[in-house]
């Protein structure tokens, strides 16, 4: 401690994390992440500390564990002695496969939360907000034809490793020709209708087979993929014929919207999405939290990954929990929603505070008709006026 406020007298913020809180974790939080027997393993708590300042300083997996291994004050924040070794920088990428299963990471999170709660750090019903950012998924962009291949060639791949005797009677020359090695057709294949009947077809004598010799063996993500990705490209017409599916699919529906279609076989929870005219991309949206009192630190109190239209009811639920409810919720354009802000102020006395969405109906857009601003609405009396005078009776 003398040689950590020696070399760093106004102190780091890794020293204010052990000062302030004695650590984020101990080691005991941990406890169900490992078997109980085995070869003595790193303290747990000090790697989801050094996740933690990893990602506050912007270091890599090297920058980090070199840190640990040559910083006074990264040492300080875990209790380590000055003479510890630290560790290799690839115990942290295994770190965070074990922080990815289940609701591990919300536990964590939960813990911390607690604990700032306890310093004083972060109080409820003060002022909190919300966004959203891109995170794009680590796949290749492919064609639709380029999917439900790739998507037969995974399973096929998956099934190969567990179980390869369900191939026997299946796989041929022709089909290791076609799915031995990733696709790459482009946009403009060669005799692109033929490819989309012989693959669509494919497709389904790979389903039929496996669900009749291998039904056990059927329920991996990689396997379960084919299935989805055939219904929302392909459709039966009257005659029972494998059919491509268009945007305008005659005598059925038409391809999926993009909130649940599939774009990549190897991550079927990955999706397009959209953000005004500029930014599109391919993966998910992330919607942190976060206190902004002026009295106190900007602290992450909810982090929600999805696609469901009630992300804000959501947040709610979870600062509920936590017994952190803002009073004020500061959020833009995608979350305000008149029902959604009824909900938050009747079950959670919340005052949700942010702009309403545009409006996106014809009318509006070619200046025809009235639209939503053009009635006057009158709150204390409960009233909405048309533009020719006349009043709400509800």
């Amino acid at each position: 401690m003398q040689i950590a406020r020696a070399s760093n007298p106004d102190g780091t913020t890794a020293m204010w994390v052990r000062d302030r809180l004695d650590g984020l974790w101990c080691d005991e939080d941990f406890a169900d992440w490992y078997p109980r027997d085995g070869r003595p393993g790193l303290s747990p708590a000090q790697l989801a500390t050094v996740c933690v300042l990893q990602f506050l300083l912007g270091l890599s997996d090297r920058q980090a564990a070199e840190a640990v291994r040559c910083r006074i004050d990264f040492k300080y924040a875990m209790a380590m002695e000055l003479d510890d070794s630290g560790f290799h920088h690839s115990v942290l990428a295994d770190f965070r496969d074990r922080l990815t299963e289940g609701d591990r990471a919300d536990h964590l999170l939960d813990l911390v939360l607690a604990r700032l709660k306890e310093s004083g750090l972060v109080r409820e019903r003060t002022t909190q907000r919300t966004d959203s950012t891109h995170v794009l998924a680590a796949v290749r962009d492919l064609t639709r034809l380029e999917l439900i291949t790739e998507a037969v060639r995974a399973a096929l791949e998956e099934v190969a490793g567990t179980s390869p005797h369900l191939l026997d009677e299946l796989v041929d020359e022709d089909w290791a020709r076609r799915y031995g090695r990733p696709v790459r057709l482009g946009k403009n294949p060669t005799k692109p209708k033929t490819r989309i009947l012989a693959t669509g077809n494919d497709a389904v004598r790979l389903l039929e087979h496996l669900y009749q010799h291998g039904s056990d063996r059927t329920s991996s993500p990689r396997v379960q993929a084919p299935r989805q990705i055939m219904v929302q490209n392909y459709h039966r017409d009257t005659a029972g014929r494998l059919r491509w599916r268009t945007a305008e699919t005659e005598g059925g529906p038409g391809l999926p919207p993009s909130s649940q279609a599939i774009v990549p076989p190897y991550d079927t929870s990955a999706r397009y999405a959209r953000r005004g005219h500029i930014i599109s991309w391919k993966g998910f949206s992330a919607h942190p939290t976060e206190t902004c009192t002026p009295d106190g630190p900007n602290v992450i109190t909810d982090v929600a990954t999805t696609h469901d239209s009630k992300v804000l009811p959501g947040i709610h639920t979870r600062l509920h929990r936590r017994g952190l409810l803002p009073a004020e919720h500061l959020v833009d354009g995608g979350y305000t929603s008149l029902v959604h802000l009824e909900q938050a102020a009747r079950e959670h006395q919340v005052t949700v505070t942010g702009p309403l969405p545009g409006n996106p109906i014809r009318q509006h857009r070619r200046g025809e008709g009235f639209g939503r601003d053009d009635f006057h609405i009158d709150y204390d009396r409960r009233q909405v006026t048309c533009p020719q005078g006349q009043v709400s009776q509800g």
